[in-house]
């Protein structure tokens, strides 16, 4: 049992254990450190309570996209190392050397800029040098990072904990891409040791590399939507297993007798074939939800499927119950999460939507409560 946080009949719950259950399963699976991966407020989740609960449950770094990420998991007492993914600007480099930030150093000008502000503060800078093996994103070139390499093992005010790249097909694990870019990567690395400088961490693989490419685990992994308990590709092999952690629920706050001829929402792009009832959820794309699932999403009402009908609105949307079906106002509703014996996962949703799960999770925004119960103690 658990206190509702908001009386707003839609909500997220996230199972905490789930999470730090799926930790364990990947960190065995690997038998190398872990950095769990914490962008885009967990990928939906919640970004200081699952910090907090991974803190405590063995997570032995963490990965965020952006330097406000970060200061916001050190003012919530976050004390595990932080690495920030994303590209940098100069005047950000101070943020991150204050709040003990780890930084992506990503070209030999980003390192004299990292270089200048650490110098100032009179404080060395923890820093990961990112190699681009073919993600053409952010990082310098495989085949012209030398320079950068010796600069930065030669930094008076740099530390180089870390050497990284990423990959950009590990989630098909048919694909060529990662082994070639497991090559670059290892010919990147076999710098430091010509130039006689110490190994830096090595780490490589996401949650498509820690599912499918062992020779991609490295000194480290970073995974992902793995992490939460949703496979990163359709195609994806569970390697792995874990357990979803996210479930997004309401109620029914309208129910009606919708009669045959007459049109469902915006556009009239529904139209009721017989006399048929209709309940109304109150969730819409300004929550996250996709408006894509208009005419084409699922819920789960009293165990059963109903799909949703006209097109999704704003905050509310409508499903049809069929001639027969029967729902009250209270009635649980299931978006994402099982009921009754049936589910519906991210995947599913994300698929009716033609979308990737990772936006499915990631644009579920902070209008909707999020709740995080806490196992019932054993008698």
């Amino acid at each position: 049992m658990h206190a509702r946080v908001s009386e707003r009949p839609t909500r997220i719950v996230v199972d905490l254990p789930a999470l730090a259950g799926n930790l364990r399963a990947i960190a065995s699976h690997v038998n190398v450190p872990v950095m769990a991966i914490l962008k885009a407020n967990a990928y939906g989740h919640g970004l200081v309570p699952v910090a907090r609960h991974l803190q405590a449950h063995g997570a032995g770094q963490f990965g965020v996209a952006f330097v406000e990420e970060g200061i916001a998991l050190r003012r919530a007492g976050i004390t595990l190392p932080i690495l920030v993914l994303g590209g940098i600007l100069g005047r950000q480099v101070a943020q991150l050397i204050e709040h003990d930030l780890e930084i992506t150093v990503s070209s030999l000008d980003k390192l004299r800029k990292v270089e200048e502000a650490a110098q100032a503060l009179g404080r060395k800078a923890v820093v990961h040098l990112k190699i681009d093996t073919g993600m053409e994103r952010i990082g310098v070139h495989s085949y012209s990072c030398a320079a950068m390499i010796e600069a930065a093992v030669a930094s008076n005010w740099c530390e180089v904990k870390g050497v990284y790249s990423h990959l950009a097909c590990a989630d098909d694990p048919a694909s060529p891409m990662t082994q070639l870019q497991l090559e670059r990567f290892h010919q990147a690395c076999a710098h430091f040791t010509r130039i006689g400088a110490p190994m830096p961490l090595r780490h490589l693989a996401n949650s498509g590399g820690v599912l499918h490419f062992p020779d991609t685990w490295l000194d480290m992994v970073r995974p992902g939507i793995l992490l939460y308990g949703v496979l990163p590709d359709p195609g994806a092999r569970a390697t792995v297993v874990v357990r979803p952690a996210l479930s997004l629920l309401s109620q029914v706050v309208y129910f009606k007798v919708v009669r045959a001829g007459q049109p469902v929402s915006y556009g009239a792009t529904w139209t009721a074939a017989c006399d048929t009832r209709v309940a109304t959820i109150p969730l819409g794309y300004g929550d996250g939800y996709p408006r894509a699932l208009s005419n084409r999403g699922q819920v789960l009402i009293r165990g059963q499927r109903h799909p949703i009908i006209g097109r999704v609105c704003m905050d509310q949307f409508m499903v049809d119950l069929g001639p027969d079906g029967t729902a009250y106002n209270g009635d649980d509703v299931v978006l994402i999460g099982r009921q009754g014996g049936q589910g519906i996962s991210v995947e599913d949703v994300a698929r009716q939507a033609d979308t990737i799960a990772y936006e499915v999770l990631t644009r579920l925004n902070d209008r909707i409560p999020r709740e995080y119960p806490l196992p019932a103690a054993l008698p």
